[in-house]
């Protein structure tokens, strides 16, 4: 027999491997860090010999969820300002914010708090654009989550910079800091068409070439952006960053709200994939995006919860849910967006999204240990005839049991391993307090 770390085992493993079916009476065998073999889980305990049994009977075991597209610092700025159009939000109540209390400490302090959410809601990765990315990527190597991390790029200044050249130098700097990291990646992350200039989003990409990273921005969430866009360069956001050379593979386009057919063939053209953040453009009154269009163009189409201070909360399974009901609603079709494509979307997709395909998003021999172990036994999922529909319309982030990450255990029982829960919400409260004492 064969040492391995674990064996994971479940009444269902979900490879989430294209054409794959799900497999009963399953398991997976992880050593150093690896998936190292999955099968039946007879044939799985008699071939290898594991440190730790994990799963089991009434469990169902799948790759970690990928968050595409958030601000994970800003959980501390939860339910700040609800109830408001993004403008006002961000203008009005988000930056003035930010501008008095982003600091390394912070943003640290935050982060800690977000990984917490995110890994207790299944989240194995997620791709974030903020500031001070030192404070967040030792906070999330610390917590042991994969991330791949923006330096964010504005026209004007704010706590973290004084203008683009400086923010591009930050960036460039983080990115050599981190590059090669096994759970960190960097990039950079030029915030928007109407905060940075064609000039910045070009200095932004040149760095991105120079270092081999992704390029990660919002396009095109508003109706307000595409018209100040038009207005100012008389073309729409993402048919300016496809002028000027932006669009390729390596970039992440957060929202895509306000996009036409032309504009999903150039984004299906260049390979650019689009995280869909369903619950922060309902709350803020954004839009829909046409997510079945663009899938049936080829767009690559992942999901993403935004910032906290937006959505309110760290929850892949929630944005599924709500995803694929929506389209159904908007579209008039019941069949679009069905519950295999909603958890593709969440898995698989948002692994490629972010050029991690080779790693992470889909459980197979050789890859990354990034899985998740659902109980199936709650009221709320019994009976149930279908796996995916179960996972897509009836689970809940509560259901997570355990949460493996790169091969090391982090949520054991619901519960965080290694971090003091409460010592992260008493810290958030006292900076709440700090907050709230200043408005």
């Amino acid at each position: 027999m064969l040492d391995v770390d674990y064996i994971i085992s479940g009444d269902y493993v979900l490879t989430m491997v294209d054409g794959m079916p799900p497999l009963r009476g399953a398991a997976i065998a992880v050593r150093n860090g690896k998936i190292v073999d999955i099968g039946d889980s007879k044939t799985i305990a008699y071939t290898y010999n594991p440190r730790k049994n994990i799963g089991g009977s009434g469990k169902a075991v799948l790759p970690g969820l990928i968050n595409t597209h958030t601000h994970a610092a800003m959980v501390y700025f939860r339910g700040i300002a609800d109830d408001l159009p993004l403008r006002e939000w961000l203008e009005v109540h988000i930056w003035p914010a930010e501008g008095k209390w982003l600091s390394d400490e912070f943003v640290g302090d935050a982060t800690e708090l977000a990984c917490c959410e995110m890994l207790k809601a299944g989240i194995t990765t997620y791709n974030d654009m903020y500031f001070f990315g030192d404070s967040t990527a030792s906070v999330t190597k610390k917590m042991g989550m994969r991330a791949v991390l923006g330096a964010g790029v504005l026209d004007f200044p704010t706590a973290a910079a004084s203008n683009a050249t400086e923010y591009i130098e930050h960036a460039e700097r983080f990115i050599k800091d981190w590059l090669g990291d096994d759970l960190i990646t960097p990039s950079i992350a030029p915030h928007a068409p109407y905060t940075c200039s064609p000039q910045t989003y070009m200095k932004a990409k040149q760095v991105a070439q120079r270092y081999g990273v992704p390029l990660h921005t919002h396009l095109s969430e508003t109706q307000f952006e595409v018209d100040e866009a038009k207005k100012k360069y008389g073309k729409s956001p993402v048919e300016l960053l496809d002028d000027i050379g932006f669009l390729d593979e390596t970039v992440i386009a957060a929202h895509c709200v306000w996009v036409s057919g032309k504009e999903i063939e150039i984004l299906a053209k260049r390979n650019t994939g689009v995280a869909h953040c369903i619950e922060s453009n309902l709350k803020l009154a954004s839009g829909i995006a046409p997510v079945v269009a663009m899938l049936k163009q080829g767009v690559a189409v992942a999901l993403g919860t935004d910032g906290a201070a937006s959505n309110n909360d760290l929850d892949v399974f929630s944005e599924m849910a709500i995803a694929a009901r929506i389209h159904k609603a908007v579209s008039g079709d019941p069949t679009a967006l069905n519950a295999i494509t909603a958890l593709t979307m969440a898995t698989s997709t948002g692994a490629k999204v972010l050029g991690m395909g080779d790693k992470t998003g889909t459980l197979e021999a050789g890859k990354s240990a990034d899985i998740i172990i659902v109980d199936l036994n709650k009221p709320h999922l019994t009976p149930f005839y279908d796996i995916y529909s179960l996972i897509v319309y009836s689970m809940k982030s509560l259901d997570v049991e355990s949460v493996m990450v790169n091969g090391k255990l982090l949520v054991d029982g619901g519960k965080c391993l290694f971090m003091d829960e409460q010592e992260i919400m008493d810290k958030a409260v006292w900076w709440k307090n700090k907050v709230d004492s200043k408005r």
